[in-house]
């Protein structure tokens, strides 16, 4: 009997001890992970910021199968939320306040604990990346969190592997949706032609985007130098295709003839109104290759023979107000007799 007094004792003096010992821990935490990921802020932001795409990537998802979430119709944007329900309890997560594309502040309901705050900063980079840097914190954390943090092993082994591996599936994602292309042959149609400033280069594989940048810039300043509006979207004149260096006139629709002086690096010409195979690529221009080897084919499976006129490409879509390349659409024509 009194043995047991002894052990009933020290279990006393134990579990007051880490009564003490729970009671004396942090009463805030703070978890923070980054990530560089090559990818624009603006296609990153919009993948955070709607809580549709959660699924896709959270690592709290991959891990628990039995996890529920629950998507309402007001999921994206600023007072966009979701919720899920685990073993662990019933959770809530809410869009508080956003800076497009910038950051994103949230808050997060777990259980009967106390809210804690969960923000976004996107850091864009000069080569294009995006530092990703995902931060959750709470504050006045009652007994009864503390001692389950502790049982746990602390927020920070929690939270931070989910983190990281949220942060690496939120990558890999949003580099297959970049990715995405479609081609679609459009048949044959009639082009209404017009006038166009350009200027001509010659570019292979490795340069010819920043040819194509150098000179549609070189053009934009000559137009804004003596006052000439823009009449349609920017265009590549493909003058010769058939070796590895192409030679190419970059230009922009204008409404009119307009005289150019002879010492310029700007000409001007003119496409009439002509009959054409037409082709769409939705996607990167990376995939043009892609998209001209489905045309050729089509000229030659269909008996379509090409004119005296030149082929070209037009770009309905401005990169700078479509920034997730998936979205950028190139119109591909090729005159025929």
């Amino acid at each position: 009997m009194k043995a047991l007094k002894y052990i009933l004792l020290l279990l006393l003096i134990l579990v007051i001890g880490f009564s003490i010992y729970i009671a004396v821990q942090p009463n805030s935490f703070e978890v923070t992970r980054t990530r560089n990921i090559k990818a624009p802020q603006a296609v990153l932001y919009d993948k955070i910021i709607d809580f549709e795409t959660w699924e896709d990537w959270s690592s709290w998802v991959e891990s628990d199968p039995e996890m529920t979430l629950t998507i309402p119709d007001n999921h994206v944007g600023v007072g966009g939320s979701y919720s899920w329900e685990d073993k662990d309890g019933i959770g809530t997560m809410t869009t508080v306040a956003a800076n497009p594309h910038n950051s994103i502040t949230q808050e997060m309901q777990f259980a009967e604990f106390p809210k804690s705050d969960v923000s976004w900063k996107l850091d864009a980079k000069e080569d294009g990346s995006t530092d990703v840097t995902w931060n959750i914190s709470g504050k006045d954390l009652p007994f009864l969190f503390k001692l389950f943090s502790t049982l746990m092993g602390g927020m920070e082994k929690q939270i931070g592997p989910h983190y990281e591996r949220s942060l690496e599936k939120l990558d890999s994602i949003v580099q297959d949706d970049m990715k995405q292309f479609e081609i679609t042959i459009d048949g044959v149609t009639e082009y209404g032609g017009g006038y166009y400033l350009y200027k001509t280069t010659n570019a292979n594989s490795q340069n010819i985007s920043s040819k194509m940048e150098e000179n549609f810039g070189i053009i934009n300043d000559f137009m804004k130098e003596n006052n000439i509006k823009q009449s349609g979207m920017p265009l590549t004149v493909y003058n010769d295709m058939s070796s590895a260096n192409v030679i190419m006139s970059n230009g922009i629709p204008v409404k009119e003839r307009i005289e150019v002086p002879a010492d310029s690096d700007v000409s001007i010409n003119f496409i009439p109104n002509i009959k054409v195979l037409k082709t769409t690529l939705k996607g990167n221009y990376t995939n043009l290759p892609k998209a001209w080897e489905a045309t050729m084919k089509h000229l030659a499976e269909n008996n379509l023979e090409q004119s005296e006129e030149k082929p070209f490409e037009i770009y309905p879509t401005d990169p700078g107000n479509y920034p997730n390349p998936a979205d950028w659409v190139t119109e591909i024509y090729v005159p025929i007799k």
